[in-house]
C-alpha cells in the first residue's frame, strides 16, 4: 500500500485496552496502523517481501516504514477495533495462536544457545514442513519468516487452520527441535511458552493438548 519514510509519519504508542502492555500505533493521513514486524537494516528484501505478501496475497492494507537502522512493517487498523483481537477467537484461532506461540519459543531457544546459523536452519525445516505439506496461507518462506518473528498476538487474523495442521506442525516441530538439541527437554514446561496468551485461551489449548496424542510429546 505505502511505502514511507520515518519523517512521513506520527509514531506513538496508546495502553491496550484488555491487555497489560503498549502498543505502537503509526499515523498517516488520518490513518492508523499497529506494528506487524520489525526488521534490521540489512534484511530490506525480507522486509520488502513480507509487504508485498501481506498487501499483493493477502490483502491487508500495510505501511512498509523505511529508517537508516531498520525496516518495519505496519498493518491498517481502527483503534475501536483495537479491543476485540483478544478474547474474540474460536476454537481452531486459539489453536493456532498458541502452536505458534510454541514454535517462536522453540525458535528463540534455538538462537540463544546454538545460535543464529542454527536458527536460520531450523527457519528452512520449518518452512519445508509448511510448504510441502501444503499450511492454508503459507505460499513462501517469507510468510514462514512472519510467523517466526511476529508476536501473535500482532498477527491480525491468524492462519486459517485446522486442528489436524496444528497436529502436523506440533508432531514435526517435536522431531525438528529434538534434532536440533539433541533432547526433548525444550517440550517441558509448555505454559511457560504460552505466557502471552489470555488465560482462558491458554486453559483451553492445554486442555486440548492433554487429550490428544501430542500429550505424550509436549509435557
Amino acid at each position: 500500500m505505502f511505502i514511507l519514510k520515518r519523517q512521513d509519519v506520527e509514531i506513538s504508542s496508546i495502553q491496550h485496552p484488555t491487555r497489560d502492555q503498549q502498543v505502537p500505533i503509526l499515523n498517516y493521513q488520518g490513518q492508523t496502523f499497529r506494528l506487524i514486524s520489525v526488521f534490521k537494516a540489512s534484511q530490506e528484501v525480507e522486509a520488502r517481501a513480507l509487504w508485498r505478501d501481506l498487501t499483493d496475497n493477502r490483502g491487508k492494507a500495510c505501511v512498509l516504514l523505511e529508517e537508516p537502522e531498520r525496516y518495519s512493517v505496519w498493518g491498517k487498523i481502527r483503534l475501536d477495533q483495537l479491543g476485540n483481537d483478544t478474547g474474540s477467537h474460536s476454537k481452531t484461532e486459539i489453536l493456532t495462536l498458541a502452536c505458534l506461540m510454541v514454535l517462536q519459543a522453540v525458535y528463540m531457544d534455538i538462537e540463544d544457545f546454538l545460535g543464529t546459523r542454527q536458527a536460520a536452519l531450523f527457519e528452512k525445516d520449518v518452512g519445508d514442513v509448511l510448504l510441502q505439506k501444503q499450511f492454508p496461507q503459507v505460499s513462501s518462506l517469507e510468510v514462514v519468516k512472519y510467523l517466526l518473528t511476529t508476536n501473535p498476538s500482532q498477527i491480525a487474523k491468524p492462519p486459517r487452520w485446522q486442528e489436524t495442521h496444528v497436529i502436523i506442525l506440533l508432531q514435526e516441530l517435536h522431531r525438528i527441535a529434538k534434532a536440533y538439541f539433541g533432547n526433548a527437554n525444550f517440550a517441558h514446561e509448555l505454559a511457560d511458552k504460552l505466557e502471552d496468551l489470555p488465560e482462558a485461551e491458554r486453559s483451553l489449548f492445554i486442555d486440548w493438548l492433554n487429550q490428544s496424542p501430542l500429550s505424550k510429546l509436549w509435557q
